[in-house]
């Protein structure tokens, strides 16, 4: 029987329960609560492609090279990228394989360090804003846009912090290795915080940029790409919300293409920066071909799969 293939995109901050519990040891715990479940999903037979978020620990990246600026060289913002999809990578495919273990199943997972290509021309290097690394203060603030040409700007009255562009992503670069090693019967780790961020000169040449790329957005071009049948966005919630945060809030069990549309249009509906690049994801995969994607929490995928939680996304009538 063929194997039907799903893009699972996963949180970064699902690997961070609370301020109480970030060490790396904390972390890989986490990992392995959710890849418990990714695990149940393949031995019901499904392939598995899974995208992570990466944005804390990128953040502590950044925040021990400043810390260690005085002695050592900083890390750029790409190879930071880089450096979490490694170390992430590495929790979740050995927490799988620990899980394919005790499940009795012959697989086996590989994390692939991938860059994704973006348009030099993006406006979103224009308008940076996503903001990363730790707080300044207003004199260090300005001092980096001085020495560093960082963009910097306050954020809700905490300090200063460092903005940079988040660029649609347009090629995954490594996608046909992903794709062989799917073919191969591999659980593949991929597009880890959205990718390595990469733009290519007149040549095809590649080099990476300061950027930050929407991890649900490249799971949505990866799971296109592999002509996925499902594309599985986890968040902290079991359900997506009409109305969040206010007393009218209602869950969404199912909705078309169109609602979803119409939803994100009117606005209010989803938290920018949160659940509307979420839906943005969805909307992006099912328009070009996608088969249906699921939004829930890790611990109700299964019940998700089964029909029984999560909100379902399906293309409809137009």
């Amino acid at each position: 029987m063929k194997r039907r293939t799903a893009v699972v995109a996963i949180g970064g901050n699902s690997l961070i329960k609370d301020r109480e519990h970030q060490t790396v040891r904390d972390q890989y715990v986490a990992a392995g609560e959710t890849c418990w479940h990714i695990a149940a999903m393949i031995r019901d037979g499904w392939n598995v492609v899974i995208g992570h978020g990466n944005g804390p620990q990128v953040g502590f990246i950044l925040r021990r090279s400043e810390l260690a600026a005085h002695e050592l060289h900083e890390v750029p913002l790409d190879v930071c990228g880089a450096d979490s999809q490694g170390a992430i990578g590495y929790a979740l495919a050995q927490n799988l394989e620990n899980d394919f273990r005790r499940l009795g199943l012959d697989r086996h997972a590989v994390a692939v360090v991938t860059q994704v290509e973006v348009a030099a021309d993006d406006p979103a290097f224009t308008h940076p804003s996503k903001p990363i690394g730790s707080f300044m203060d207003e004199a260090e603030a300005l001092r980096r846009r001085e020495r560093n040409g960082w963009s910097v700007v306050e954020d809700a009255c905490r300090g200063w912090r460092r903005v940079v562009p988040s660029p649609a992503p347009l090629r995954i670069v490594e996608e046909d290795a992903v794709r062989s090693l799917v073919d191969a019967g591999f659980v593949v780790i991929a597009t880890g915080g959205g990718g390595i961020p990469v733009v290519a000169d007149a040549d095809g040449n590649l080099a990476g940029v300061a950027a930050v790329i929407d991890k649900d957005l490249a799971c949505s071009l990866l799971a296109t790409r592999l002509d996925a049948e499902l594309l599985l966005i986890t968040t902290a919630v079991e359900h997506v919300f009409l109305d969040y945060g206010t007393p009218r809030q209602r869950p969404i069990e199912r909705m078309t293409l169109p609602e979803a549309r119409r939803y994100l249009a009117e606005g209010g509906h989803f938290a920018p920066g949160s659940m509307a690049p979420k839906i943005e994801a969805v909307i992006g995969f099912l328009e070009r071909g996608g088969g249906r994607a699921i939004v829930t929490d890790p611990d109700n995928v299964e019940r998700a799969l089964a029909g029984e939680t999560g909100t379902l996304v399906v293309p409809g009538q137009p």
